[in-house]
């Protein structure tokens, strides 16, 4: 057994295939799975052929420093570096102690909290009011923003959606089981404005069972095809454009839902469930709970 990853070089392609692979396999989101492929190809094309060692990956963590990557990027990296060292580690292509020292990268320390985007309840409508829903892709499209808007899901999530999760639940509809990030199974409401655009696309669309949000032809047919989570990117960013909205994604949206919850007097616990967050730090910073933009402190300064 090596004592460093010494034989992961280009010299030796058929076990960084195998590694890479193995990387692949280790994580279960797609948007995971390339940031961590994206981190591995890095690192190698860094490393010219040199065994890795501590000393290259301090190299890489400078060079993506000089680079000005965000904390977040750089530390995200690191982590799949990890992540494939205690792959490689389980695996037997290094040894346990090898594996400490490869570890112990530090990441990069981030301070204060990034702003991201939220939109205000007028900026919400406005934005929904723009879908024209005359046209059977207008009602698509306006079921797909209402449903994030008001559902807070990722679009991945959204993406998945199929009839059979929509389901009565203690009285109200609700998208029941749905499976998110990390596996981690939650009930979603569904809010009635929600559901009348849900029920409007489909009943138009004629859709009964499968995939809810469906790809469509040129000509305007429904495909038996579930739209891509890039897809409904497009749908948000287009619509934001059109409401002369800049810089939103579906993120974004879900980070709106989450923040006229807490506005309209929502608690943090039922928000965080509504998110599907482990960790009830994450769904704060998702409110900006410390910081209040609307109504900052400093207007009342008044010189």
């Amino acid at each position: 057994m090596s004592s460093c990853l010494c034989r992961i070089s280009p010299a030796n392609p058929d076990l960084l295939t195998s590694l890479r692979k193995m990387l692949s396999n280790s994580v279960v989101s797609r948007h995971t799975e390339r940031a961590y492929l994206r981190a591995f190809d890095d690192l190698f094309q860094l490393s010219t052929g040199r065994p890795i060692s501590r000393m290259i990956l301090m190299e890489y963590r400078a060079s993506m420093v000089a680079e000005g990557l965000s904390a977040a990027t750089i530390n995200q990296r690191l982590c799949a570096i990890r992540k494939l060292v205690n792959e490689a580690r389980e695996n037997g292509f290094i040894d346990p102690s090898e594996a400490v020292r490869l570890t112990s990268v530090p990441g990069v320390p981030q301070s204060g909290v990034r702003l991201g985007t939220w939109l205000t309840k007028e900026e919400t409508q406005l934005m929904l009011a723009t879908v024209d829903r005359t046209e059977l892709i207008g009602k698509r499209n306006f079921a797909i923003l209402s449903v994030l808007c008001h559902c807070a899901l990722r679009r991945e999530e959204e993406a998945r959606l199929d009839t059979s999760l929509i389901q009565r639940r203690e009285g109200r509809w609700v998208f029941a089981d749905l499976i998110g990030k990390r596996g981690r199974v939650r009930t979603v409401p569904i809010p009635q404005a929600a559901k009348d655009a849900l029920d409007d696309w489909t009943h138009a669309a004629g859709i009964k069972s499968g995939p809810i949000f469906r790809a469509m032809r040129k000509g305007g047919a429904v495909t038996e095809f579930a739209l891509s989570p890039w897809a409904i990117w497009d749908v948000v960013t287009t619509t934001a454009k059109a409401a002369e909205i800049c810089h939103l994604g579906p993120h974004d949206l879900r980070r709106t839902s989450a923040k006229l919850c807490r506005k309209a007097g929502g608690e943090l616990e039922q928000i965080q469930a509504l998110l599907g967050h482990e960790d009830l730090s994450t769904t704060a910073r998702y409110l900006n709970s410390t910081q209040q933009i609307q109504h900052a402190v400093n207007d009342r300064i008044a010189l």
